[in-house]
């Protein structure tokens, strides 16, 4: 049953993650972190099948190998959270949703550059 169940939640989150490319409202590189845990421990076939998608060697291969992010890469990253939440903070109805989204841009930005390390 939990087999089942991670395989499932791997191929919904590699499908988000794949709409995520074309869709900058989702995020790509969470939900295929997500596919690679739970195919990790789910199924060694689905686990193989992902690590030779392109998605995952563009987006997830680099920090799944090293567990760090090139600092070019982390750039790109924050250029387009950056780009994402300034529309959403412009468009947000309320101050204190605002003010929380500025909050999140803020934490993503240290943990991406404090936490995890580059190369």
């Amino acid at each position: 049953m939990k087999r089942i169940l991670l395989m499932s939640v791997g191929f919904m989150s590699f499908g988000l993650g794949s709409i995520g490319v074309l869709l900058p409202v989702l995020p790509t590189t969470p939900f295929l972190l997500l596919s690679a845990f739970c195919f990790t421990r789910s199924s060694k076939r689905f686990d193989i099948w992902l690590r030779q998608t392109r998605l995952y060697r563009v987006y997830i291969a680099d920090y799944m190998e090293t567990r760090s992010i090139p600092m070019k890469r982390k750039w790109k990253i924050l250029l387009n959270i950056y780009l994402l939440m300034s529309f959403s903070i412009f468009f947000a109805p309320l101050l204190p949703v605002k003010i929380g989204l500025a909050v999140l841009t803020a934490g993503i930005t240290f943990y991406l550059f404090a936490i995890i390390p580059s190369y």
